[in-house]
């Protein structure tokens, strides 16, 4: 049944997007850009739906109220195509730095840039990411929201973690609250898979760190308050779901902690 129930949500996910960017785009672009930002939050709001009636899987949202007033880094774990969408009606006016090749996309990258989303070349280094930067802040200005993954790709549930310090760049330069965020979509939604799997799992979003530490104290308490949170989860939603198959990673790390725990006990 999970296989069948995969290759339908699959099929009916792609479907979805792709006919609601055909039928829609001549109300999306038509009107002003944040009415427009209606047409993707909804588009998320109907993926939320579809994953819980045909494949069973629920989650909830913890701690919306650590979210700041105007703009902010949102940072969140980074394992699935869920979470790339997902938090997406919790947002005013989110934004993201894209890799470029996303906004040669016909329809995608057309939608893309009537949000003003921010394409870079991953490659690329001085005026070009000075320019980005540039672009980023013009976006903060108004009050946005800045979407980053730290990881930067997606990474398995359990995995070590592997942050990249270029949101302590940003987090200096921009001068704004950054909010980690933790989760285990991919325990459910699995990289590199078109399985999908039944159960609930928990979205905790953290406490916001204000701007002005060193970006050196700021990395160090980013990667420790969003790991203790990402364990605490990890345990949670495998006790909550004993029938998920874990991938090595997310095994590893249990094993691991219920070893510091017994120890400590």
């Amino acid at each position: 049944m999970i296989a069948l129930r995969s290759v339908l949500f699959n099929t009916i996910f792609y479907a979805n997007l792709i006919i609601r960017m055909i039928v829609l785009s001549p109300y999306y672009f038509v009107v002003p850009r944040l009415k427009a930002y209606a047409i993707p939050k909804n588009w998320a709001r109907s993926n939320h739906w579809l994953m819980r009636m045909i494949v069973g899987t629920t989650f909830e949202i913890e701690g919306l109220e650590n979210l700041p007033e105007g703009s902010f880094i949102l940072a969140p774990k980074h394992q699935s195509f869920w979470d790339t969408y997902a938090l997406l009606p919790n947002l005013k006016d989110p934004v993201y730095i894209l890799k470029r090749e996303l906004m040669w996309i016909p329809l995608f990258g057309w939608y893309a840039k009537k949000q003003r989303m921010i394409p870079v070349d991953r490659g690329a280094r001085g005026k070009v990411m000075v320019e980005v930067l540039k672009r980023t802040k013009e976006e903060l200005s108004t009050g946005r929201q800045l979407i980053i993954y730290p990881e930067g790709t997606r990474r398995p549930p359990g995995a070590e973690p592997v942050y990249k310090y270029g949101i302590a760049r940003m987090y200096r330069d921009l001068g704004i609250p950054v909010v980690p965020v933790a989760m285990h979509p991919g325990l459910f939604w699995p990289r590199r898979s078109v399985r999908r799997y039944p159960g609930h799992f928990k979205v905790r979003i953290l406490p916001p760190i204000m701007p002005g530490m060193d970006p050196d104290a700021f990395f160090a308490q980013l990667i420790e308050v969003t790991e203790r949170a990402s364990d605490e989860l990890l345990i949670d939603t495998v006790d909550r779901n004993p029938h998920l198959p874990l991938p090595p990673t997310a095994v590893a790390r249990l094993t691991e902690l219920r070893k510091v725990k017994a120890a400590t006990a």
